[in-house]
């Protein structure tokens, strides 16, 4: 079966840090294109982090940078998305997506930041 699957979201204190993770399937192999987004109830949906997996060009929101990450592991066919310092306007819903001849979604993973 092709998809994504994504896992490490969870509930966080402000300050603290928080990683996620994005495996695609054998079926899919590596995509080209791998882009973390997020998206608030209500909300547009906001591309947070982007990387190129062949050559590890990377892109982050102006939201993020400096405390976000988009690390790679190819042999694993997995990306991750380290985020530092969290704040309680980083909730939402995380959505991984990958591309490679065809559009792939993951399922969404919520990432929430309190007290």
């Amino acid at each position: 079966q092709e998809q994504l699957v994504e896992s490490g979201g969870g509930l966080v204190q402000p300050g603290g840090s928080l990683r996620l993770s994005c495996e695609a399937s054998r079926s899919i192999g590596r995509p080209y294109i791998m882009v973390w987004y997020r998206q608030v109830p209500g909300e547009q949906r906001e591309m947070v982090a982007s990387i190129t997996t062949s050559g590890g060009s990377t892109n982050y929101a102006d939201s993020v940078k400096g405390r976000f990450t988009i690390p790679v592991d190819n042999a694993k066919n997995t990306v991750y998305l380290q985020m530092y310092s969290l704040k309680p306007e980083d909730t939402a819903v995380y959505h991984c997506y990958g591309w490679k001849n065809h559009d792939y979604w993951g399922q969404g993973t919520q990432v929430k930041v309190e007290k």
